[in-house]
């Protein structure tokens, strides 16, 4: 019996009282490696699971949860606009998109955005302008336009994205790959300026490297990498749609180096923990490149996804949570560092994005986070060897300690 047929017998033998899990692994496509636990609501900075347990929520879903679970604010903007107009498309204007879209112009110092939904297609989006700039602006030749990647990059699962990046597994299979991209090392900005060519139109760069291992650059490289674009008359494009809106202390990654990009991705954080929204946003001449007809998404910039997104915003200025992710993240830091045990090789992070190295040796990170859930606590491994933890960032210096003391009873075991 082939491999599909024994799938087809074991769904039709599936009783009517087959777990969750179980249905998910049934009908599912086996895309990802779940923790065996069945969540059913979220509060704050806790899940609770089928069974009433609760849980410490220390990934906050890749930095989307970043106000916590069913904020009060975001769920009554959601439930308000969701009874009055969630989707048009951009065939019409909406009473909620420009507010949004001036807010977010606001808050980052970048002229326009562009309005998406996943945080993959604000990359592709960056990319399109970035080529197009390069022809109508820069004067590359046509369909000659190059641009630069940093080695362990993450941006999203789309084929051109995978297609750039450098983890074998997320190219196996899914070739041919668009071409014009090469990666130099991340970190390195000598290596950047010498893989410059005349036909480079940009460098995208996550300020952070999240899936990479939260990877943190020497002190000064987002500066050496603006200067060195400057020069060569290329866009700087940072993806921050894991390090934005406050996550790492600042409401982006580059204020760190006071860095102002040409490009910038947002997403994730962007809605509030309720629904996808992202963003493309850039200078005058690079997102002026757009006619309309050239880019375009159903969903991208509704109404719904509008009233939220501003809501966000709002929520982040309001209660100052950069700042809060600051103080946060050097406490969680410090209090981690002070385990001082021999599992961990490594705490290294910014804000409340913060990666713990754990010894092979001793366990896989993906071991490390069964066992910190049998401890009420979720988050999720990264490489096989880096445990995440990126709370909420309304999380409370008591509940930074609840996670603290359970992964040094994991370690101790």
């Amino acid at each position: 019996m082939t491999t599909a047929a024994r799938a087809a017998a074991l769904r039709q033998r599936a009783p009517a009282s087959a777990s969750p899990i179980h249905l998910e692994a049934l009908y599912g496509a086996h895309n990802y490696h779940p923790l065996p636990v069945v969540l059913t609501r979220g509060a704050g900075v806790y899940l609770f699971d089928d069974n009433g347990r609760r849980y410490l929520d220390m990934m906050s879903a890749y930095s989307a949860v970043s106000f916590g679970h069913s904020h009060p604010v975001l769920v009554n903007a959601l439930t308000e606009q969701a009874q009055k107009l969630a989707v048009t498309s951009r065939a019409f204007h909406t009473d909620q998109l420009g507010p949004f879209l001036q807010t977010l112009c606001r808050m980052t110092g970048m002229p326009r955005a562009l309005p998406m939904n996943s945080g993959a297609e604000a990359v592709e989006t960056a990319i399109k302008a970035a080529r197009k700039w390069a022809y109508k602006v820069k004067g590359v030749p046509e369909g000659q336009a190059h641009i630069l990647v940093a080695e362990g990059n993450f941006a999203g699962r789309t084929t051109t994205i995978v297609g750039f990046s450098t983890e074998a597994q997320y190219r196996d299979g899914f070739g041919p790959f668009a071409p014009g991209f090469s990666a130099v090392p991340f970190g390195d900005a000598q290596a950047l300026e010498a893989a410059i060519t005349p036909h480079t139109a940009a460098f995208i760069v996550e300020p952070i490297q999240g899936e990479a291992g939260i990877i943190v650059p020497p002190e000064g490289y987002l500066k050496a990498v603006r200067e060195i674009c400057t020069r060569h008359n290329i866009l700087m494009i940072c993806d921050e749609v894991q390090t934005g809106l406050g996550r790492t202390g600042a409401l982006l990654a580059c204020d760190h180096e006071g860095v102002k990009p040409d490009g910038l991705m947002l997403g994730k954080a962007l809605g509030g923990g309720l629904l996808p929204v992202s963003a493309f946003l850039a200078r005058d001449d690079v997102m002026a490149q757009f006619t309309p007809g050239d880019h375009g998404s159903t969903f991208g910039g509704n109404p719904l996804a509008a009233a939220v997104g501003l809501a966000a915003l709002q929520l982040l200025e309001r209660e100052q949570l950069a700042r809060r992710a600051q103080e946060q993240g050097d406490y969680l830091m410090a209090q981690l560092r002070l385990l001082n045990h021999p599992a961990i090789t490594e705490v290294r992070g910014r804000g409340l994005l913060i990666g713990v190295q754990i010894d092979p040796a001793f366990a896989s990170a993906r071991e490390v986070c069964e066992r910190l859930m049998h401890e009420g606590v979720l988050t999720k491994d990264t490489h096989h060897t880096v445990v995440r933890l990126a709370p909420p960032l309304v999380i409370e210096r008591a509940q930074i300690d609840a996670a603290v003391a359970a992964l040094q009873r994991v370690l101790q075991r």
